[in-house]
């Protein structure tokens, strides 16, 4: 059986930074400028060179990182003003008991609850101006960008890990384009919107739900990955069968995927922590898959983004996951800030462990990171110590991805209630990850159940500048 959350027993992953203080990522550059050069001129260049660095990579066992995305979906609407966008100098009915802290940004705040945040805000963008949000409790806006309440296109929305499998496909045979660590919700909107209009053989794979039992192959399925010797002889009469009717050609999407996968171990690892550094996994922190927050939320497992890691590494393009719930109307001895008291620390652990892994290993500029939920909450504090629904104005974080980072992009009123500077949409996001996996979202369409070509980010949305 697969262990997505267990013990470590492995050694330390390599540095990514070599003995001069150089990173890979840096060399890589100078390579491809000294390639470059030598051409310009007609010659070739003396010492480093691209094809010489990624021969050393291999030699050393090292490979490149396709670009790659992970989102982070906060299950029920985050707290814009008690999170990253704080009002101390607003009535109190409206700013709340949270005060902020100076971060490595000069002119840069946020809650005094994130320590670890506030110490690399170098390293992230904080949206405060993300606009035209929808008012419900419906995940889909944030997994494709668009309004669930307006028309859909026949076959519906991808949403944005489906529409990268079917533009990009798979980066490498062993690891599917699109995972989903995402937790089954039982308010059916939190869930993911599904593959839409480009078709069920772009869906994520899920480790975590009933998909996994999809993916069988000779009856050999993922659980029994550890049988290496019934895999291998179930692969082997698969091959001969194939070799025989020369039908590779002929098995269905699930079928390709379910061999790419099913015949390597790399999947399999990438899932399982306890093939991590025990201090990598300390360092994260770890939560009770089993406990679903208000019981219609997701668990509050910081590991997923300790796994989320591990799979881009082993080479998937996007892998989303659903964190907690953060539903906070309070009630009687369920205060929103009892609940953020409890939340955010474990948040800024396992948020500040991940961003600070990609730079450690030279994945920063090929992973990006959007941090969002489906609106923001009220300015003003309910009588049962609560914020409600607001749809006016969001927040979203951003870090990785080769962008400029350490800034804050938008702003609010002095209640956080409405955009003041700089508004944001989910198309404008949406196109700027697109533009970091090489994807112009505005001259790229995909095609309909009805022939009709769509575009891929909504509400005409553009790169956001200040990013790239």
């Amino acid at each position: 059986m697969l262990n997505l959350f267990g013990s470590a027993d492995r050694a330390p992953a390599r540095s990514q930074r070599f003995c001069d203080g150089l990173t890979r990522r840096g060399l890589l550059r100078i390579g491809t400028l000294a390639s470059l050069g030598g051409a310009a001129i007609g010659g070739s260049p003396a010492g480093l060179s691209l094809p010489t660095i990624l021969a050393a990579d291999a030699a050393r066992g090292r490979r490149s990182s396709p670009k790659s995305v992970i989102m982070i979906y906060l299950v029920g609407g985050p707290p814009h003003q008690d999170m990253f966008d704080l009002k101390p100098e607003a009535p109190k009915e409206f700013a709340g008991p949270w005060r902020p802290v100076r971060t490595n940004v000069p002119g840069v705040e946020i809650c005094e609850a994130f320590p670890g945040l506030a110490k690399i805000a170098d390293k992230y963008t904080l949206i405060r101006s993300l606009v035209g949000n929808q008012a419900d409790h419906d995940a889909a806006q944030v997994f494709h960008g668009r309004d669930p309440r307006k028309a859909k296109p026949a076959g519906g929305w991808p949403q944005f890990g489906s529409m990268v499998s079917s533009l990009l496909g798979a980066a490498t045979p062993t690891a599917p384009p699109f995972v989903s660590l995402c937790y089954p919700c039982t308010h059916g909107p939190y869930n993911e919107p599904g593959s839409g209009f480009v078709g069920a053989a772009h869906s994520p794979f899920r480790p975590l739900g009933p998909a996994r039992d999809e993916l069988v192959l000779k009856g050999i399925s993922l659980d029994r990955l550890e049988d290496r010797r019934g895999l291998l002889e179930s692969v082997d009469r698969l091959r001969r069968d194939v070799d025989v009717t020369t039908n590779m050609r002929g098995m269905d999407a699930f079928t390709e995927r379910a061999l790419g996968l099913l015949t390597s171990s790399e999947l399999a690892n990438a899932l399982d922590l306890s093939h991590e550094d025990p201090r990598v996994v300390e360092r994260y922190g770890t939560g009770d898959p089993t406990i679903f927050m208000d019981e219609n939320g997701a668990p509050r497992v910081p590991q997923s983004m300790l796994v989320a890691r591990r799979l881009i590494e082993a080479g998937v393009r996007v892998v989303t996951l659903n964190y907690s719930k953060w539903d906070w109307h309070g009630g009687p001895g369920n205060s929103i800030f009892t609940r953020e008291a409890e939340d955010f620390p474990v948040f800024d652990k396992a948020l500040s462990a991940l961003v600070e892994d990609l730079h450690e290993r030279g994945l920063a500029d090929d992973c990006a990171v959007v941090v969002w939920g489906e609106f923001g909450r009220t300015p003003k504090i309910s009588d049962i110590v609560g914020r409600d629904h607001w749809p006016q104005v969001n927040c979203a974080f951003l870090a990785g991805g080769g962008m400029r980072h350490g800034q804050v992009i938008g702003a609010t009123d002095r209640i956080g209630a409405e955009a003041v500077a700089r508004p944001v949409t989910f198309g404008d996001v949406y196109a700027t990850l697109f533009h970091h996996l090489g994807i112009d979202a505005a001259g790229t369409t995909l095609t309909d159940n009805q022939g009709r070509p769509q575009y891929l980010a909504d509400d005409g949305g553009r790169v956001i500048t200040e990013l790239v």
